[in-house]
């Protein structure tokens, strides 16, 4: 059994915030090794307990979220556990459970909203930025924002769509040959700059 001191020690101290968004095949199989069992039994209920406090939520949003992406990237395994996530998110934030939890580990209770396919879960998770995240916010913001872009250009991330067995659209094509995300990315930030 994995306790969540477990994967808030790892995660928060071990990998740190220079390890977050890293795309490493070590850290991957790190994480496979040590929480991918974990991760499956919390798809079955087992750590629904962790959901009673904050620092409990925030380790199951992290097992849930986060380690997915890193153990089963490129694969549609890696979204299979959103849903449970961001309910566990949605619940803590209107709890302000978030609030307990000083930044920058705060953004992980937002990152559910974020990877939402939903207009109105990533325009929340721009304004819960802008609100709750005053110190270490400024990076997050610029990608919630990106996200939102593209989910209101296309209603869903067309980069997901190989993993999830999904046709590409023309225009989603056209969008990831110019650059995709990267591309969004970068004209947020000239237009910030302009």
């Amino acid at each position: 059994m994995v306790a969540p001191d477990d994967i808030l020690g790892f995660w928060l101290d071990e990998v740190g915030p220079a390890g977050w968004y890293e795309v490493s095949d070590k850290l991957d199989q790190t994480i496979r090794d040590r929480f991918e069992d974990a991760w499956r039994s919390a798809r079955e209920g087992t750590y629904a307990l962790w959901l009673t406090y904050p620092a409990g939520t925030l380790a199951y949003i992290i097992l849930m979220d986060q380690f997915p992406r890193n153990m089963f990237r490129e694969s549609g395994e890696a979204f299979a556990s959103d849903g449970a996530s961001r309910a566990a998110a949605k619940a803590a934030i209107h709890r302000k459970w978030d609030m307990r939890i000083d930044e920058p580990a705060r953004q992980f209770f937002y990152l559910p909203l974020m990877h939402s396919e939903n207009l109105c879960d990533q325009e929340h998770c721009v304004r819960l930025i802008c609100e709750r995240m005053p110190e270490t916010g400024a990076s997050n913001l610029l990608h919630a924002r990106a996200h939102r872009d593209v989910i209101r250009k296309f209603g869903r991330f067309p980069y997901r769509n190989a993993a999830l067995g999904r046709s590409t659209t023309a225009s989603e094509s056209e969008f990831m040959a110019q650059g995709g995300y990267g591309a969004t990315v970068k004209a947020l930030q000239a237009a910030k700059a302009a």
